[in-house]
């Protein structure tokens, strides 16, 4: 299994002095469990305790007792010996005992210098919103979610091209060698073990049962997270005709044929966007700092996985026969997979993306994203074509008190000299996809 980037957080938390339980927050089968697994390769003692497949590891926090003394059951109960070094425990599917997870305030007030605590739930964001004693500032979270792009070039052994990646150096006589790449990881996507699949057996066919699993296991926990039939119903509906509308801005009420109401269809939205499955994404008005959601215009749905987006809306053949991802499926393939990256620019819990509509009467203007960057507000167009038919962006341009604007397209790197219409002169950076998840490095260089 290659080492996915989050590794370097987790070390990073680690060297913290004042280190909390960390709390690792994502949907299923994004790799918690097997990021944790190589995390622990640092540690001269590994404790790993998991809920659901074994309920009775439970039991080991039911009664009050000294931190000191419960760790010692555990390693009892994990038939290991104590060694003397750092002690690393993982307690997987933590939602399934509230007393563990109040518990958690505990390991961080005994203060055990070589006692390093993490958890994951695949459903423990359903239990943030129920009545328990949360250990509110006492534990800290980091969100986990798909591959980038820069992790499938390492699984397939691209790591020369990788490197090259990170530091903004790919060569243009690489481009298309790059951007075929690039093609490939939209078709597939991120979910670590497709792409682990992948790069040890190059079987774009033989990934559909993975997909399908993935897809299944979504499914089966409905009934986990849905408080009754009419949520478990209206979220099966969403997992079921949703992902056609990826990228796409959608009305809640209806919701792809349906006969949900807004009410009934939103509060199943917002369930699925606790799992992270999916998110919501609500428009901005805002071209400047801090940005704000617009919740009274229609938001557009993102769904966690391009790849998954692909199977389950059955346009596989159409993204990998075309030349242009920009070209397959509306366009919509590729913004989901630019927001992906830019997604992964942020591994907070709460960091979401965000698109821009003008706020003008009868104004169909929008932009695909914009980023909070250094206290400027971003543009960023998915996008070909000639500078002169972003219309778009030429009025976002015009407004804004800056002259950055970013267009993802299929083609190499540049920089252009524009201007809008009315002639106001900007810089347009014209972005390869595949350097999507270096924006922020890129945009570093001509902010400064």
């Amino acid at each position: 299994m290659f080492e996915r980037y989050a590794i370097a957080e987790l070390k990073q938390w680690a060297a913290t002095s004042n280190r909390k339980p960390l709390i690792l927050r994502g949907s299923r089968q994004v790799g918690k469990t097997t990021l944790v697994d190589s995390f622990s390769k640092d540690f001269e003692n590994y404790l790993y305790l998991n809920f659901e497949k074994n309920p009775s590891a439970m039991a080991l926090f039911e009664k009050e007792q000294e931190i000191t003394d419960l760790m010692a059951e555990i390693f009892l109960f994990c038939n290991k010996e104590n060694r003397q070094g750092k002690t690393l425990l993982f307690i997987d599917e933590i939602q399934n005992s509230k007393t563990a997870i109040t518990g958690l305030r505990y390991f961080y007030e005994a203060k055990l210098p070589d006692l390093y605590v993490i958890t994951a739930g695949s459903l423990l964001e359903t239990m943030l919103n129920k009545k328990i004693s949360f250990p509110v500032g006492r534990v800290e979270y980091l969100a986990v979610r798909p591959c980038v792009f820069g992790e499938f070039l390492r699984a397939v052994g691209e790591t020369h091209l990788e490197k090259a990646l990170l530091n903004q150096k790919i060569p243009e006589a690489l481009h298309a060698k790059t951007m075929n790449l690039f093609n490939t990881f939209t078709l597939i996507g991120g979910m670590p073990e497709i792409v682990a699949d992948y790069a040890a057996n190059k079987n774009l066919v033989g990934l559909n049962r993975i997909y399908e699993s993935l897809l299944t296991s979504y499914r089966d926990d409905v009934e986990k997270y849905a408080r009754n039939d009419t949520m478990s119903q209206s979220i099966r509906y969403i997992l079921q005709f949703g992902w056609k509308f990826a990228a796409e801005r959608i009305v809640l009420g209806g919701f792809a044929g349906s006969s949900y109401k807004s009410r009934e269809m939103g509060e199943a939205f917002r369930t699925l966007e606790k799992t992270f499955v999916l998110e919501i994404c609500y428009p901005t008005t805002d071209m400047l700092a801090p940005i704000s959601k617009d919740l009274k215009r229609s938001p557009k749905l993102l769904w966690l996985d391009c790849g998954l987006v692909n199977y389950a809306a059955g346009v596989q053949k159409e993204v990998f026969g075309a030349k242009d991802i920009l070209g397959a499926w509306r366009g919509k393939i590729a913004e989901q997979i630019v927001a992906q990256e830019l997604l992964a620019l942020d591994s907070r819990v709460s960091s979401q993306r965000n698109f821009w509509v003008r706020n003008k009467k009868n104004s169909d203007a929008e932009i695909d994203f914009v980023l909070q960057f250094d206290g400027k507000v971003i543009p960023v167009e998915v996008k070909s074509g000639h500078n002169a038919h972003l219309r778009s962006l030429h009025l976002f341009m015009d407004e804004c008190p800056h002259d950055i604007a970013v267009r993802v397209w299929s083609q190499p790197f540049s920089v252009d000299e524009a201007a809008t219409q009315s002639g106001k002169k900007f810089r347009l950076i014209n972005l390869p996809f595949y350097y999507a998840g270096q924006l922020e490095d890129i945009l570093k260089q001509y902010t400064e």
